[in-house]
């Protein structure tokens, strides 16, 4: 009965207070991740009220099967992107920003971070330095997500960010392995090829390998039913067993063989929008259904987030040199790659800001780091940079799409109602 009534709360409080989002001009997004905070454990959660906020953060975790659930949902939404026709637009292009830009970002985390520790050793390590280099590289596609849908955005920079944003969680996987296995070498003083390099390839193409054969096996399933709300039902079981598959993990001749979940559900969508005819308004039912469940997804996702890191000075030193290097990192990397692939001055100059974001797929990274000797530094700078992040980052992606033209004038549309770009804005110079 509690978690039903903290649900709720959660949904209904996250509503209320995107209604004063909106009168300040900010985000939807904004207003989940605020209520999360305020019921969490450090603000109504605190006065132990039953249903009412959550009082510690076991709570939380309790429903964490929705914020994978939901974010499954994402995924599938955003592979529904990667359209063949769209890709032959702008596919080489994305695929080169979202290599680029997240190296570029690795890379200058990479450098601050070690300086710091050539300056003074005891903040924090090399192994701790370069594991949080390669968590800079990775973006939150769920707040992103939650901008464009909100205010319908539309336009050449919005298609070419939902594409990077999905190509960089593969690549920021890679960097991630590759950097968290040369952290655990110079600690122990052993290099593991397979855990480098052979681990994370593995999970990625076993990861589009299974997407794939969901995708297709979906439209096999769809084409029985005729009904748009069984079609409906059909996709949502397709999702959640996605899902429930992504989350297996075993051991095949001596490597850990896991899944990412993103990157199933992003290959689902990706395979299905391609090969059934009816996905468009099957995808456009979707998105209608999940709505209530990325509230949910964000209001759990303030709630989780630790306030008693603001009490360290140190945590807060290296995080702040960690939001500068990696807001650098991301707005030059994105620049300079933009302008390699020939992309129009409006997307040179706003593709950068929209990539800040950082969530979900950050924090398990740091969960695994901290296995490290101070892991647990690793841990708390991340949760600093994503409640910094998190907070500011949606209104910072409204602000570059508003700017680029693909986003009308707050007030001017209705859910409804599609944006339009204000001026014709072209991919290309």
């Amino acid at each position: 009965m509690e978690n039903l009534i903290q649900l709720s709360v959660c949904l209904v409080g996250g509503l209320l207070l995107s209604r004063v989002a909106k009168k300040l001009n900010l985000p939807a997004v904004t207003a989940y991740l605020v209520a999360g905070l305020l019921l969490g454990p450090y603000c109504i959660g605190a006065l132990h009220l039953p249903g009412i906020g959550f009082s510690a953060p076991q709570q939380v975790a309790a429903l964490d099967l929705f914020s994978q659930v939901a974010l499954g949902f994402i995924a599938f939404t955003i592979g529904n992107e990667f359209r063949l026709e769209q890709l032959r637009h702008m596919g080489r292009q994305a695929i080169t920003i979202g290599i680029l830009q997240a190296v570029a970002t690795t890379a200058l985390v990479d450098i601050a971070l070690v300086v710091l520790h050539l300056i003074n050793p005891a903040l924090i390590s090399v192994s701790s330095a370069i594991t949080l280099g390669a968590i800079a590289a990775a973006t939150a596609p769920a707040a992103t997500l939650m901008v464009v849908r909100q205010y319908k955005a539309d336009g050449p920079l919005t298609k070419l960010l939902l594409l990077v944003v999905a190509i960089d969680d593969a690549v920021g996987l890679v960097l991630f392995s590759a950097s968290f296995g040369v952290a655990s070498a110079l600690e122990s003083g052993t290099i593991s090829l397979v855990s480098i390099l052979v681990e994370p390839l593995t999970e990625i193409v076993l990861s589009l390998l299974l997407g794939a054969l969901a995708g297709w096996v979906l439209f096999r399933v769809e084409k029985y039913f005729h009904s748009r709300s069984k079609r409906l039902s059909i996709s949502i079981g397709f999702v959640l067993l996605t899902v429930g598959l992504s989350m297996a993990e075993f051991e095949a001749g001596g490597i850990q063989i896991g899944f990412s979940l993103l990157l199933v559900c992003m290959m689902t969508g990706t395979v299905f929008c391609n090969i059934c005819d009816f996905s468009e308004e099957l995808m456009g039912r979707v998105d209608g259904w999940t709505t209530p469940l990325f509230v949910l997804f964000f209001v759990l996702s303030g709630a989780e987030l630790n306030l008693n890191i603001l009490s360290n000075p140190m945590v807060l030193f290296i995080g702040l040199v960690y939001i500068v290097s990696r807001s650098l990192g991301k707005y030059a990397g994105a620049y300079g790659s933009c302008a390699l692939t020939h992309c129009s001055d409006h997307i040179k100059k706003h593709l950068g800001i929209t990539l800040l974001p950082q969530a979900g797929v950050a924090l398990g990274m740091a969960l695994t780091a901290q296995q490290l000797a101070d892991g647990e530094v690793v841990r708390s700078v991340v949760l600093f940079s994503v409640l910094v992040y998190e907070l500011v980052g949606p209104t910072l992606t409204k602000r570059s799409l508003i700017a680029a033209g693909e986003i009308r004038v707050e007030g001017r549309t209705t859910a409804r109602q599609k944006n339009q770009p204000k001026t014709p804005v072209r991919l290309d110079k």
